[in-house]
């Protein structure tokens, strides 16, 4: 599944998990897991708790996302 097959979600960092992951609060209420996308890694994008970001998450799984864009 390419980039451009996920649904965008806005959301809010609440938290750094281990191995890269990050606690993201979704605008409709839900808690994920999400992880930063390659172009966020290869350019040194730093996210902390508390940026809002957009999230893409897969329609068959709601629980995980990558990090596209943080705002």
């Amino acid at each position: 599944m390419s980039r451009d097959d996920l649904v965008r979600v806005d959301g809010v960092v609440t938290g750094l998990l281990g191995g890269g992951s990050y606690s993201v609060d979704l605008l409709n209420g839900n808690r994920i897991v999400a992880r930063r996308s390659g172009r966020l890694r290869k350019f040194h994008i730093r996210i902390m708790p508390g940026d809002s970001v957009t999230v893409g998450v897969s329609p068959y799984d709601v629980s995980h996302g990558l990090i596209v864009t943080r705002r």
